[in-house]
C-alpha cells in the first residue's frame, strides 16, 4: 500500500509543482489587474471569465473524463488507443469550431444575457477564441495524464501561463491595451500550450468511429450538467452579484459603487481561494488515473480510505493557515508603495474564511467521486451537483441582497457542503468504504474553533510579532489534534518521510 501511495504522491508532486508554478505566475496578474484596471473593468473581466469556465464544460461535454475511462479499459484489452484519440480530437475540433462561431455571431445578445451592456460584445468574442483554443487542448492533456507523462504536461501548462503573464504585462503596462489586453494575453497563452503539445499528435490518424464516440458520450455526457452545476456552485455568485440593486449596494457599502465594481472586488478577493483550489486541482489530476488503475486491487478500499483522510487533513490545515495569514498579506504595504490589492478592495476581505472553507468540502467530494466512476454509476453525478447548485443559487438570491459579498460566500459554503453530503450518500451506496467521518467532523469543528479564537483575540493584540506567534501556535495545536485523531495516517506519512531520509543518508 505504501508503494501505491508513493506513486500517487510522486505524480501529485509533479502535477503540483507545475500547477503551483503556473498559478503562481498567473497570480501575478491579480495585483496587476487590480492596480492597472478599474474595479469596473475588473468586474467585466470577472463575469466573462466566470462564464468562460461554464462554457468550457459545454465545449468539451465530458470527453476528457470519458476518454480517460475508455482508454484505461482498452489498455486491458490491448486495443489500439490511437483510434480513440483521433475520434475524440476530431469530435471536439468540429463541435468547438461550431460553438465558437455561434458565440461570435450572437456576441451582443450574450453580453446582455450575462448582465453586461451590448457594447461589451468584443470581449465576448475574445472569449470565443479562448474557448476554442482551450478545447483543442483537452484530449492532448488527457493523453499526457493517462500515459503518466507528467513532465510534458507540466511544461506545456507552465510555458502557456508564462505566455499569458508576459503578454499581459507588455500589453497592459507598455501598450496600455486595457481590458482588451487581458483577453488577448489569455488567448496567446492557450496558443503557446497548444503548440507545445504538438508531439502528442504523432498518434493522430484520419480515423473516426461513431461507435467509439457513442461509448465515450455514454460516460461523458452525464458530466455536462454535472460540470455546469459544479461550477455554478463557485460562479453563480458572480452572475447574481452583477444584478444586485443599487439601493442594496449603497445600504451595505455606501455610495460610489456600481454592480460591476462589486463583482470586480469580489472576484479579486475570491481569487485568493487559489491557495486551496490549487491543492484540489493538483490532487484531481493524479487521483483520477490513480483510482481507475487500482480500483480492483485487494486493498483498494482501505487505500482510498487513507487517501481521503490524508487529503482532507491537508486541505483543512491549509484552509486554516490561509484564514490566518492571507488578509495580512493583502493589507501589507510592500516597500511603502504597493499593495497586493488597493484599499478600495478591502471591503471584501471578510469573505475569505468562507471561501477557504468551501474548498474543504470540494476536496471530500473529489475523493468520493471515485466510487461513482469506478462502478460506472455516473448517472448520479447530475443529482449530486445540481443539489449543490440549487442550494447555492437559492442561498445567493436570499443572502446577497442582505449581506452583499458576504452573502455570496455563505451561499458557496452551503452549496459545497450539500454537494459533499449528497455525493457521500450515492457514492458509498455503490462503493461502500468505512471512512472516519466522526474524526473528520471533529477536525472540522476544531479548525472553526481555532479560527474563531484568532479573530477573537486579534483586536487585543497590537504587536505584529505577537499576532504571528498566536497564529503559529494555533496552527501547531491543530496539527497536534489532527495527529491524535488520525494516528494511522500520520504513521504512514512519517514512515514515508523516514524511508526517504534513510535512502538519502549515506
Amino acid at each position: 500500500m505504501l508503494s501505491k501511495l508513493k506513486l500517487l504522491f510522486k505524480d501529485t508532486v509533479i502535477y503540483g509543482s507545475s500547477t503551483i508554478l503556473a498559478r503562481s505566475l498567473n497570480y501575478l496578474l491579480v495585483p496587476l489587474y487590480a492596480n492597472k484596471l478599474s474595479t469596473f473593468d475588473n468586474g467585466i473581466q470577472t463575469i466573462i471569465y466566470a462564464n468562460i469556465a461554464l462554457a468550457n464544460v459545454l465545449f468539451s461535454y465530458g470527453l476528457e473524463t470519458s476518454y480517460l475511462k475508455v482508454v484505461s479499459d482498452s489498455a486491458h484489452k490491448e486495443s489500439d488507443d490511437t483510434r480513440l484519440f483521433s475520434t475524440a480530437f476530431i469530435t471536439l475540433l468540429v463541435t468547438s469550431t461550431l460553438f465558437a462561431f455561434l458565440i461570435v455571431f450572437f456576441a451582443r445578445d450574450i453580453a446582455q444575457l450575462i448582465g453586461l451592456s451590448s457594447g461589451d460584445y468584443l470581449f465576448v468574442r475574445f472569449a470565443a477564441l479562448i474557448l476554442w483554443l482551450d478545447t483543442l487542448l483537452v484530449i492532448p492533456f488527457a493523453e499526457l495524464r493517462l500515459k503518466r507523462k507528467a513532465f510534458q504536461f507540466a511544461i506545456a501548462r507552465v510555458l502557456g501561463v508564462v505566455g499569458v503573464v508576459a503578454s499581459a504585462i507588455i500589453l497592459i503596462v507598455y501598450f496600455h491595451a486595457g481590458l482588451s489586453g487581458v483577453f488577448i494575453a489569455e488567448a496567446f497563452g492557450s496558443l503557446v500550450s497548444l503548440l507545445l503539445v504538438i508531439p502528442v499528435f504523432r498518434q493522430f490518424r484520419l480515423f473516426y468511429s461513431s461507435l467509439q464516440l457513442r461509448d465515450m458520450l455514454r460516460i461523458g455526457l452525464p458530466y455536462v450538467p454535472t460540470g455546469i452545476a459544479g461550477l455554478l456552485i463557485h460562479l453563480i455568485d458572480r452572475n447574481i452579484l452583477i444584478r444586485i440593486p443599487a439601493s442594496d449596494i449603497e445600504r451595505i457599502y455606501g455610495s460610489g459603487y456600481q454592480p460591476s465594481d462589486i463583482v470586480g472586488i469580489y472576484g479579486r478577493i475570491a481569487a485568493f481561494g487559489v491557495v486551496l483550489q490549487l491543492v484540489i486541482q493538483v490532487f484531481r489530476f493524479a487521483w483520477q488515473p490513480f483510482f481507475l488503475q487500482h480500483a480492483k486491487d485487494p486493498d483498494a478500499k482501505r487505500l482510498f480510505q487513507h487517501v481521503l483522510s490524508i487529503s482532507t487533513l491537508v486541505t483543512m490545515f491549509l484552509a486554516l493557515a490561509a484564514t490566518f495569514f492571507v488578509q495580512d498579506l493583502v493589507r501589507y504595504h510592500y516597500a511603502e508603495s504597493f499593495y497586493l490589492l488597493p484599499p478600495r478592495y478591502w471591503i471584501g476581505l471578510s469573505i475569505l474564511p468562507w471561501i477557504f472553507l468551501s474548498y474543504v468540502f470540494d476536496m471530500i467530494s473529489t475523493n468520493l467521486s471515485a466510487g461513482l466512476l469506478i462502478t460506472g454509476n455516473t448517472r448520479y453525478l447530475p443529482i449530486v451537483t445540481f443539489a449543490g447548485a440549487v442550494v447555492t443559487a437559492v442561498s445567493c438570491w436570499w443572502f446577497i441582497p442582505l449581506s452583499g459579498m458576504d452573502g455570496a460566500a455563505y451561499a458557496i459554503v452551503a452549496g459545497t457542503a450539500v454537494m459533499c453530503l449528497v455525493m457521500a450518500w450515492f457514492s458509498l451506496r455503490v462503493f461502500p468504504i468505512r471512512h472516519d467521518w466522526l474524526k473528520l467532523f471533529l477536525l472540522l469543528v476544531a479548525g472553526i474553533a481555532l479560527a474563531s479564537m484568532q479573530f477573537t483575540f486579534r483586536s487585543e493584540i497590537s504587536r505584529p510579532e505577537a499576532a504571528i506567534a498566536l497564529k503559529g501556535g494555533l496552527l501547531l495545536l491543530y496539527l497536534v489534534i489532527a495527529g491524535a485523531l488520525f494516528h494511522k495516517e500520520t504513521r504512514l506519512l512519517v514512515m514515508k518521510a523516514g524511508n526517504r531520509f534513510t535512502k538519502r543518508t549515506p
